[in-house]
């Protein structure tokens, strides 16, 4: 499977990773990537990250405000970001021929912005209004709930868009030393994958970074993993905005330290609830009509991660459809699960991989996520082939030792 994937990987003198693909897709894709997000800020700046991902795009001393978007769209290029609790992340497609003039001017951006004082006020009240309307959004509400809920002290269960009062209380002198301590060459991957030739696609990059310098890199705080829960820690509460009641269940799980626990609970996960074969699904959705939707996933960060179940249901089956969960994952405690229920997943997994690796930007994604966090790119390149070795026994074990039934977070909102 890893002959699908074939990139490069040059390290620059000044810290800084280029890795580097050439497909025959009429497309290329910068994808920026630091390993810098909201679990590195502290309380009093919490937010900090996603509202200099904002302002990145105010323009440096060689490129006036909103003329890099001015040329990607008279390029038909495309250009976005997004900030996540462990990176930050920057990207352009562009069509080949105009890759070489557009990339410069992306690299340029991230390092070099200004943050003026008059577009920092005004961009202060764009993230202010989305902070708004996230706390009116009920889904990013439940979202929030269940992160306090997974997480006591990590700063995972702080919400990556800051809150109203800490926003409104930065300066744009705070913004100019965080991104002076946070952009330097040694935590940036970029990222660069399209129909260019390869050394060309690497030039293209280099060229434009090899003399950033930057400074010594401020040093991370050191996070240590939360215990797992001792009991059931229950959050109920009443959401008038919702169409139907909802129920999130979750235990702490091992994070990106632990890849081998991440990958096996991955496999369980789909194996109860991911897709219309799935355990949960067939049992509350289709047999014993509890629920509307029933879901579980495994959320990883960095130093820990959450293993949930989420469903939307009526509000008087939440303690049936709670129990039935506890149920099922008994089940699997006990008598474990059965090979046709692996080999499904495996080829899900394996079909997923190729489908999901066929465009520029698909490939970037991957490779960017999996160096930034990692510092590798071995389990991106050979995910399929690590699934097809993991075990009944794996997940039958994995299941008794991180999924307490007699001990988890539960999150249930009432519609009424």
């Amino acid at each position: 499977m890893a002959q699908l994937l074939n990139p490069t990987v040059k390290h620059l003198p000044n810290g800084l990773t280029i890795i580097a693909e050439s497909i025959p897709i009429e497309a290329v894709n910068l994808n920026i990537w630091l390993n810098i997000g909201s679990a590195l800020e502290s309380d009093e700046i919490n937010g900090m990250a996603h509202f200099l991902e904002h302002m990145i795009f105010k323009g440096t001393e060689k490129i006036p405000k909103g003329e890099f978007e001015r040329l990607v769209e008279g390029k038909g290029a495309i250009t976005n970001a997004a900030t996540s609790q462990e990176y930050t992340h920057y990207y352009i497609t562009t069509a080949p021929a105009d890759f070489a003039d557009l990339a410069p001017w992306q690299l340029e951006l991230v390092f070099n912005p200004l943050f003026p004082d008059a577009e920092f006020q005004k961009e202060r009240l764009v993230v202010l209004e989305e902070i708004r309307r996230s706390q009116d959004n009920p889904a990013r509400r439940l979202s929030s709930k269940v992160m306090e809920t997974s997480f006591e002290r990590l700063p995972y269960r702080r919400p990556v868009l800051g809150s109203l009062e800490v926003i409104e209380s930065l300066s744009s002198q705070q913004m100019r030393e965080f991104h002076q301590s946070w952009y330097q060459p040694s935590s940036v991957t970029a990222v660069v994958v399209g129909n260019l030739p390869q050394e060309q696609l690497i030039e293209s990059v280099e060229k434009n970074v090899v003399n950033w310098t930057g400074s010594v890199l401020s040093p991370k705080q050191e996070l240590e993993p939360e215990l797992p829960f001792s009991e059931i820690v229950r959050s109920d509460s009443i959401d008038k905005a919702l169409v139907q009641s909802r129920l999130v269940m979750m235990w702490r799980v091992p994070g990106l330290n632990d890849l081998k626990t991440g990958d096996i609970l991955d496999v369980l996960a789909a194996i109860l609830g991911q897709g219309k074969t799935s355990r949960l699904y067939r049992r509350l959705r289709e047999q014993e009509r509890l629920v509307s939707q029933i879901g579980a996933n495994n959320l990883t960060q960095m130093v820990q991660g959450s293993f949930y179940v989420s469903a939307q249901l009526e509000a008087e089956n939440l303690n049936k459809v709670e129990s039935a969960i506890i149920e099922e994952i008994q089940k699997i405690q006990e008598d474990g699960v059965s090979e046709s229920e692996l080999e499904r997943i495996r080829t899900q997994v394996t079909n997923r991989y190729i489908f999901n690796s066929e465009k520029p930007g698909d490939r970037a994604n991957l490779y960017g996520y999996y160096y930034c966090q990692m510092g590798d790119l071995t389990h991106a390149l050979n995910y399929p082939d690590i699934i097809r070795t993991i075990s009944r026994e794996d997940i039958q074990k994995v299941a008794r030792d991180y999924l307490n039934t007699s001990a988890y977070g539960i999150v249930s909102i009432r519609d009424n």
